[in-house]
């Protein structure tokens, strides 16, 4: 059996197992089409969304493709008042909106809910075929009212535990996310710590575990990286880093240029940005916030005070204050459209498998 015709891409409705990640912020629907449109999935980051901007994006993909797409949502805590240290990190931020005359920090409330009735009612409405979730699952009443509709439902385990965990809440199948992968690490029944695992130990444990197809993430970039997880037992990989320099994506010119001159050893995991660790390229506000961890606001209240100056750092051409969310690999990425960046994933892959004696 080729490596491009197993039961994920049959659940999913795909020709190559190829995730385009949905990273929210980043995702546009032209991205999402143009990786669907040649057999992998696109995806759409709706976290950030209100469900009319939700509704207006799927509809917008869907006349745009064909082909199978996926829209993802956050399902965390929602995060307790703390007035005590939203007040302490609003004063650090002050010296930062002060050299970007931004005038008064915001005030310590939530940037976006966790994913709740009113986006359950667009989803039902607009009937994606595939939704996937981070931080664990909705409702056991969500998930079914979402798995109605026919679609297939996706979540990230970092841990074995969580792994088993979503299968039994309903997933179709599950999402590996190692260590090496960027932006927010999807931990949601253990510590941070205890889901830093990275994919050459999580993904075999991961696939021994459950019976659903299991998706590797983090840190693939080439055909060298997919071969890798399909011997590991994946029947699939996700990748967000890949696709975030193709022209497609709505990343800024200077979170591009800080991608193409990254280094291996370049990235950092931080809260500083929005209260839940998160892998970026380092930099100085970065730098600055490391040790502080104690008085960054739950998310997503720490990422309503970053929010103006990030959008300032990026508005000044300055990488210092910018959420440069990045996998390990972010020295491999590519700026190709992402219709080509499948395709030589998919010829990379078809090599190294070649080259193995492996078909």
């Amino acid at each position: 059996m080729s490596w491009k015709s197993n039961k994920l891409t049959e659940i999913l409705g795909i020709q190559v197992p190829i995730i385009q990640a949905p990273m929210a912020g980043s995702t546009t629907p032209e991205l999402a089409a143009a990786v669907s449109n040649v057999g992998g999935l696109g995806s759409l980051g709706c976290a950030f969304m209100s469900p009319d901007q939700f509704a207006d994006q799927c509809a917008t993909v869907r006349g745009a493709t064909n082909g199978a797409y996926n829209v993802n949502f956050f399902t965390h805590e929602e995060p307790g008042q703390d007035s005590v240290r939203g007040e302490k990190m609003r004063d650090a931020l002050k010296p930062y909106y002060d050299e970007f005359g931004l005038g008064e920090v915001p005030a310590a409330v939530p940037s976006a809910p966790s994913f709740n009735e009113e986006m359950l009612d667009a989803v039902l409405a607009a009937s994606p075929p595939i939704v996937s979730f981070h931080f664990g699952l909705p409702s056991p009443d969500a998930v079914r009212a979402v798995k109605a509709t026919g679609a297939v439902v996706l979540s990230s385990a970092t841990t074995v535990k969580e792994a088993r965990w979503l299968e039994q809440g309903g997933c179709d199948a599950v999402v590996a996310q190692g260590f090496e992968a960027g932006g927010h690490r999807g931990t949601f029944q253990a510590s941070f710590e205890a889901g830093c695992v990275g994919n050459f130990a999580l993904v075999p444990q991961i696939v021994d575990a459950v019976s659903v197809p299991v998706i590797a993430s983090g840190g693939i970039a080439d055909g060298r990286g997919i071969a890798a997880a399909l011997a590991l037992g994946a029947q699939g990989v996700q990748m967000g880093t890949a696709f975030l320099t193709c022209p497609e994506s709505a990343a800024h010119d200077v979170y591009r240029r800080a991608r193409i001159n990254a280094g291996d050893d370049d990235t950092r995991i931080t809260a500083a940005f929005s209260g839940r660790p998160a892998r970026g390229l380092d930099n100085r506000y970065i730098r600055d916030m490391l040790g502080k961890d104690a008085m960054f606001p739950d998310f997503p209240i720490n990422n309503t005070l970053t929010g103006p100056l990030r959008k300032a750092s990026a508005d000044a051409g300055k990488e210092d204050f910018m959420s440069l969310w990045s996998g390990q690999a972010a020295a491999m990425s590519k700026s190709l459209p992402a219709a080509d960046l499948v395709k030589i994933l998919v010829a990379e892959t078809d090599d190294t498998l070649s080259r193995l004696e492996i078909t």
